[in-house]
C-alpha cells in the first residue's frame, strides 16, 4: 500500500504543503544545513515545528521552503534574527499581495454583474 492510498496511515496527506512530514534529520539533511540552524529559526518564531508523538520535532514541506529562503540570506551574510525578519515579512507581503489580487477580481466581478 502506497502513502497516497486513501487506507495508508498517512491517508494522501504528503501532497499537503502544510503536513509535517519530515524529521529534523532529514529536514536539515534536504536544505543543506545544520539541525542548530533548524533550531535557531525556531527559537527567531520563523517556523514552529510540530513535535511527533515521542517529541521530536516534524517540519512541513512549506516549513522548508521558508527556512531555505532564511538559509540563502544567512549565507549572504544577513544576520539569521534579520533574515528571519525579512522572510516573516516577505510572506506576509506575498499574502497580502494575493488577497489584495482576489479582491479587485471580486470587485470586478461585482462590477460587471451590476453593468448588466
Amino acid at each position: 500500500m502506497t502513502a497516497d492510498h486513501p487506507m495508508s496511515p498517512l491517508g494522501g496527506r504528503l501532497d499537503d504543503d502544510n503536513f509535517p512530514a519530515y524529521t529534523m534529520g532529514r529536514a536539515a539533511e534536504m536544505l543543506g544545513t545544520t539541525q542548530s540552524f533548524l533550531r535557531a529559526i525556531g527559537e527567531a518564531r520563523l517556523i514552529t515545528p510540530l513535535r511527533s508523538a515521542g517529541g521530536h520535532r516534524r517540519y512541513s514541506r512549506y516549513q522548508l521552503r521558508i527556512a531555505a529562503r532564511a538559509r540563502e540570506l544567512v549565507d549572504q551574510g544577513t544576520p539569521i534574527e534579520a533574515a528571519c525578519r525579512i522572510v516573516i515579512l516577505e510572506d506576509q507581503l506575498e499574502e497580502a499581495q494575493r488577497l489584495n489580487a482576489e479582491y479587485r477580481r471580486a470587485a470586478g466581478t461585482a462590477g460587471s454583474d451590476a453593468a448588466a
